[in-house]
């Protein structure tokens, strides 16, 4: 199956903003974070569609993907 992931901010260091990656069918948003060798701890929101998801969620042809990293600041 094809699903677009976006990356965010530091996560697109030495990978990519946007991307279509075929996937099995079956694979689950936090399948897709730890094949990117990104921490899972890292991890600050993820999108599916628009819509927040987590890690458990399975992934379907043609969703959209997004990937945010935790934001530090005061």
């Amino acid at each position: 199956m094809k699903v677009q992931v976006k990356l965010f901010a530091f996560f697109r260091e030495g990978r990519f903003i946007k991307e279509d990656k075929e996937l099995p069918v079956g694979t689950t948003a936090g399948q897709v974070v730890d094949d990117l060798n990104i921490e899972r701890k890292e991890v600050g929101v993820l999108m599916l569609n628009s819509r927040h998801c987590k890690f458990e969620f399975v992934l379907q042809e043609g969703d959209i993907y997004a990937i945010f990293p935790v934001i530090g600041g005061g």
